[in-house]
């Protein structure tokens, strides 16, 4: 008592009425069953981790000691196939995107290695291959060139590196700190623009070194690339003739493999697997080609066709990346670019495989994947990593069975990297070039996936299209950027914009589908156990509703409104804005005569023009404004503002229609915060009658029975006060049901907030309860 006396003096002195509590009880009976409203303190103490939640936490960091302890050999095998399969893949991939990141080929192996090493540890995606890819390397290359024309003094190993150091610890804290959602504001739209600009990009790039030709920029805007490459094709030289067969080598091989495998359904595993090492073949059929070509050959330059060189055999870059003040200024600019693209390169392909293959991924988790991976990647010469979409599809189809497959794939590379170098120094370098083009062609978003976005979304296929023109007259990273930002803005748009809608009731029943065809009609549902229950669609017919419908408001002067995307500062006064218009409109003033004369009316309702008569049989006709039940079902939160329009808007409608009181009623709450925000504002119940309600135990909502069952199926409702009622918990029966209770029988929500409501029909009832109650005690 003391307790709440000193709380009652601290109120006072600040000003804060004492008796202005969110939880009245002191009208209610010990028993009943009251809501409690969630306190500051609830969450407060929700934001300490509790010793189970640690624990959890601990769990969810190393996913693998969930699976690791059940290891078999049938798992060992599928990895160990699929290891081997997607290390075949990696390595000239590997060789040729470190080309793409200016860098040399050796840093593609190193950044694999790494990648396939850590993963498997931290994995909740066993698909999943972190390595070089080509748009990051694509960045990264740009990132080297744009840093080298500012700070020549800087190596572009040094970039590349404290670049995948930087970008690791942002994404490992992020994931740590289990802010993954984030990547949710990336659309799907955003992802397949950014993918298809980034392809074609790349693959335009890729055409002056596939046909030898000397001298083009490949790091201009692509649509430059494209023009400068068309004008010097007459300078191709003979590497032309290396890079398009290889080309159509690797088409010509998948097509066959594939149509042999549609053809044989029974050996599609084996032509698989055939078609998964054609970039193996074809690297090694160059190679020999390329050896007889340029035999006794030491120097690069003196090829007869440009080809790789010297690859370094081990680790030769080891130790801490450079890491200071002027690096760091240096990429700085650069860093955000980076992590938007390893975020959405691995998370969208980590999720797409994972509802292909029916497993979740934490998001979260994967982004502490990729810190770590980034993270160590450098001190042995890595640069930027992430997933790699067409390795994925690779390790998928091979028939992976844990993440631990990486460790083969490891050790596929590491065996590389210390005995094939030497065989490396003859790979064409336009052999590489159409390796690349084939791996990027697989991003671009085919037309029919355009042609279901524009059946979804036309207006994001105006932002896909912006997003692909934008990287193609520019650069990859104003693409990103674009996109990212066009999606949020019309997010945003949607939610300031977001419809909402008011409803009609009507009565509804099933009937067997052959029974309505053709226009055929029925009987309504008569006494063979059919039933009817109430539903609520837009009056303005806005979601296709057949028109012969009639929809009508539930009751005179009850209007019934719906929230199409929540209610919140951004859309609020939009909502409230309509639901005044639509009100004033359909009802009239309590009072008419409330203006003895014409200066006496305010300016937004001054009346008739002088000399013309008031229309009163039309005004007349008009119902008074009863009640407002609004559907809060898309609504999860209510902010301050939202809070305080409500609380404008029943004053307005308060002022509109006195003498009489409008009800506020709400269906669908779904979030405690709500209900505590809307309690505060003085809604769910009427607190100049609490004692009244208390006594009395006017309707208190739908019911239902606990350690027993009705009879009939029907639950009873408690009639409206002053009627009676017999004791319904020891099974007697109600006056407004037949059904008999067993057992004991309770109210879904608490008896002290009786404006808060299950759904639409238990506020229209109760609504109408409510009115009927009110029109009986004034006659």
């Amino acid at each position: 008592m003391a307790q709440s006396t000193t709380g009652d003096r601290v109120k006072r002195f600040f000003g804060i009425d004492p008796e202005d509590r969110l939880n009245d009880t002191a009208f209610f009976d010990d028993g009943d069953f009251l809501e409690e409203e969630v306190s500051t303190r609830d969450w407060l103490r929700s934001l300490f981790p509790t010793g189970a939640g640690v624990a959890a936490y601990l769990r969810e960091l190393f996913p693998f000691l969930g699976w690791i302890f059940h290891y078999n050999l049938t798992w060992l095998l599928g990895d160990l196939i699929a290891g081997v399969t997607v290390g075949f893949v990696v390595v000239p991939q590997g060789m040729a995107y470190a080309q793409l990141a200016q860098l040399g080929p050796e840093y593609g192996l190193y950044t694999s290695f790494v990648g396939f090493l850590l993963y498997w540890a931290f994995a909740t995606s066993k698909d999943i291959t972190i390595g070089t890819v080509a748009v990051m390397s694509t960045i990264v290359g740009n990132i080297i060139i744009s840093v080298r024309a500012v700070h020549p003094e800087l190596e572009p190993e040094a970039i590349a590196r404290s670049l995948a150091l930087i970008s690791g610890c942002v994404l490992l804290f992020i994931g740590i700190t289990r802010f993954g959602f984030i990547v949710e504001f990336i659309p799907l739209v955003a992802i397949g623009a950014f993918m298809t600009g980034s392809a074609i990009s790349i693959a335009a790039g890729q055409v002056p070194t596939l046909l030898g030709i000397p001298g083009i920029n490949s790091r201009e805007a692509t649509y430059r690339v494209i023009i400068n490459t068309l004008k010097a094709l007459p300078n191709a030289k003979l590497d032309a003739a290396m890079g398009m067969t290889a080309l159509f080598a690797l088409y010509f091989f998948r097509w066959i493999c594939n149509y042999m495998g549609n053809k044989y359904p029974s050996r599609r595993k084996t032509w698989f697997f055939i078609s998964t090492l054609r970039m193996a073949f074809i690297v090694i059929l160059y190679i020999l080609v390329s050896w007889l070509a340029n035999r006794g050959v030491t120097d690069p330059k003196k090829a007869k066709f440009k080809i790789l060189g010297h690859v370094p055999s081990g680790f030769q870059v080891t130790g801490a990346p450079r890491v200071d003040t002027e690096i760091l200024s240096a990429i700085a600019g650069d860093i955000p670019v980076t992590i938007i693209v390893l975020l959405i390169e691995h998370i969208a392909i980590s999720k797409s495989f994972g509802r292909v293959n029916n497993y979740i991924i934490n998001p979260s988790q994967e982004l502490v994947a990729i810190g770590f991976t980034n993270i160590f990647g450098p001190f042995l010469g890595g640069y930027p990593a992430t997933g790699s979409f067409s390795r994925t599809a690779i390790k998928s189809k091979a028939g992976v069975r844990t993440p631990l497959a990486g460790i083969f794939t490891a050790v596929i590379v590491l065996l590389a990297l210390y005995a094939l170098t030497s065989v490396f120094f003859y790979i064409p370098s336009a052999g590489l070039a159409a390796i690349i083009i084939h791996a990027v062609g697989d991003l671009i978003t085919p037309p029919r996936e355009v042609y279901r976005y524009w059946q979804t979304s036309p207006l994001e296929v105006v932002i896909f299209f912006a997003g692909v023109f934008v990287s193609i007259f520019t650069s990859i990273e104003n693409g990103i950027y674009v996109t990212i930002a066009a999606s949020g803005a019309v997010l945003l748009f949607r939610i300031a914009k977001s419809p909402g809608r008011f409803l009609g009731k009507v009565e509804v029943f099933s009937a067997p589908r052959n029974s309505v065809r053709g226009g055929a009609s029925i009987n309504k549902p008569g006494s063979v156990g059919e039933t009817t229950h109430p539903a609520f669609l837009p009056l303005d017919k806005c979601d296709l509703s057949n028109p012969e419908i009639d929809l009508k408001t539930p009751y005179p002067g009850v209007f019934v409104y719906r929230f199409g995307e929540g209610l919140n500062y951004v859309n609020s006064a939009r909502h409230l804005d309509t639901l005044t218009v639509h009100i004033f409109k359909h009802t009239r003033r309590t009072q008419l005569d409330k203006w003895e004369k014409i200066g006496d009316r305010p300016w937004n309702d001054p009346g008739p023009r002088r000399g013309q008569a008031v229309d009163t049989e039309e005004i007349v006709s008009r119902p008074t404004l009863r009640a407002v039940v609004l559907d809060f079902t898309a609504v999860n939160f209510l902010d301050v503002t939202a809070t305080q329009a409500l609380v404008d808007l029943r004053n307005q409608f308060n002022r509109y229609a006195e003498p009489d009181i409008v009800e506020w009623h709400f269906a669908g709450i779904a979030n405690r915060w709500t209900k505590r925000a809307l309690v505060a504002a003085g809604f769910g119940a009427d607190r100049a009658h609490s004692e009244e309600l208390g006594e009395k135990g006017t309707n208190s909502g739908p019911l239902i029975a606990v350690g027993g069952a009705a009879d009939s199926g029907a639950v009873p409702q408690v009639p409206r006060a002053g009627k009676g009622v017999g004791d319904i918990e020891a099974g007697e029966i109600s006056p407004v049901s037949s059904a008999r209770v067993n057992g004991r029988v309770v109210p879904v929500y608490g008896i002290n907030r009786p404006y808060f409501h299950v759904d639409l029909a238990a506020a229209i009832q109760s609504v109408a309860q409510n009115l009927d109650a009110a029109g009986s005690e004034s006659n």
